[in-house]
């Protein structure tokens, strides 16, 4: 790939060739970054290039992805969601102005499609029959539906306590569900174990470098929808922290590129009950200590994150901060934005909105600032969660006299 230079290890630095070995770093085992050769790629993107390219979907940003030429790729769409405004979503956090980009339009409804855009590419052009993944949920059914685009036979670990809708979207794409008894991160650790064993292409984020390459198409997008009058801040919800790493990474290179007038700082919010990030950014630290994680965000509830250092970097590059909330909060969150924007996020995409009320609360966010909170997957994901935080409606008679005290009662 004539756009990558290099894969750099986030922990001990240590730089080679990316056609050397794929995932973790071979010295130390850490996380790798994917390093880019940008006058290789301004010379076949930009501002004109964009302009030009009447796809809106992470097509747009084939020369800033790690993905082979002549690979072959999904024929689904991915990327390209909306923007849009939420001005009283504003008014209820006492803000200057919010956005809310809806993640929940992708393929498999959620932002995971962009990781595995580049997962299966890769996987197929290396002659990968078998694509397997650990999830709490949302990377395990976007990677399934992605791989059965391609024809890939997609192996998939998730705890026993996934969401059902999650469950039965992998069983409808064709994966081979291995419903682990035990938390996410044992769950995690079961998957790597059988990756190794069996050789089969991993799709961890927090293994395969190329992966967060996908996520950073949302900065990319945000650069370009917004990159004239961007935001002061990004919210995300965090679990492992890829997709807030990736994102970021996006936004900096939309910068560097002269696409993006500033980089907005990063507001990282996780659930109170999985909140290992957090501790270790207030500590000033990169040595972040495994918790037991219970939150009803089933996407974000992990006790140890795997890629700890891009999303502390990431948050502290940009000058921001991490938050946590209440489950109660994040329930509340759910009807909050369905009602002030239509967009029905699950549990741990409206954490993001959770962590703006937080931030406001303590002092972080101002009335003149700005934010746009990334809603990162449907609320069909999680039907219970969204039943739990709102009033069932009472069933009626089928007579006009029921109709009319229902009305009165409203």
């Amino acid at each position: 790939m004539s756009n990558v230079r290099a894969l750099s290890c986030t922990r001990c630095d240590y730089q080679e060739a990316p056609a050397s070995t794929e995932y973790n770093c071979p010295r130390c085992g850490g996380v790798r970054e994917v390093l880019f050769d940008y006058e290789v790629i301004r010379a076949h993107f930009g501002k004109e290039t964009l302009a030009a390219d009447r796809r809106w979907d992470v097509r747009r940003y084939l020369p800033l992805l790690p993905i082979p030429e002549g690979a072959p790729l999904t024929p689904l769409r991915v990327g390209g969601t909306p923007v849009y405004q939420a001005p009283r979503l504003a008014q209820k956090a006492g803000v200057a102005r919010v956005w809310v980009k809806d993640e929940g339009g992708q393929p498999t409804g959620s932002f995971k499609d962009r990781a595995s855009f580049v997962g299966v590419a890769r996987a197929a052009h290396q002659g990968q029959k078998i694509v397997a993944a650990a999830s709490t949920g949302n990377a395990a059914t976007s990677l399934a539906g992605l791989a059965a685009s391609l024809g890939l036979l997609p192996y998939i670990f998730v705890p026993a306590t996934a969401p059902e809708a999650k469950v039965a979207q992998l069983l409808a794409y064709g994966a081979k569900v291995f419903a682990i008894e035990a938390d996410y991160d044992t769950t995690y650790d079961l998957c790597q174990q059988a990756v190794a064993h069996f050789g089969w292409y991993n799709r961890s984020a927090a293994v395969n470098p190329y992966l967060v390459e996908g996520k950073k198409t949302c900065g990319l997008e945000i650069g370009e929808e917004l990159g004239q009058d961007p935001p002061d801040w990004v919210s995300m919800s965090v679990g492992d922290g890829c997709s807030l790493a990736g994102t970021y990474k996006g936004l900096v290179e939309m910068f560097q590129l002269g696409l993006l007038q500033k980089i907005p700082k990063m507001l990282a919010v996780q659930a109170a009950g999985a909140a290992p990030l957090t501790r270790a950014f207030d500590a000033h630290t990169e040595e972040v200590e495994r918790l037991e994680a219970q939150t009803i965000a089933d996407s974000i509830n992990v006790g140890m994150p795997r890629n700890p250092l891009k999303a502390l970097r990431a948050v502290r590059a940009s000058g921001g901060r991490f938050v946590n909330v209440s489950d109660d909060a994040i329930l509340a969150a759910i009807p909050e934005v369905a009602r002030a924007t239509g967009v029905f996020g699950e549990p741990a995409a409206v954490t993001a909105w959770a962590g703006v009320h937080a931030a406001v609360e303590a002092g972080i966010l101002g009335k003149n600032d700005s934010v746009l909170v990334v809603s990162t997957g449907t609320g069909l994901k999680d039907v219970k969660a969204a039943r739990r935080a709102t009033q069932a409606s009472p069933t009626l008679a089928p007579t006009m006299d029921a109709v009319i005290k229902r009305v009165e009662s409203l």
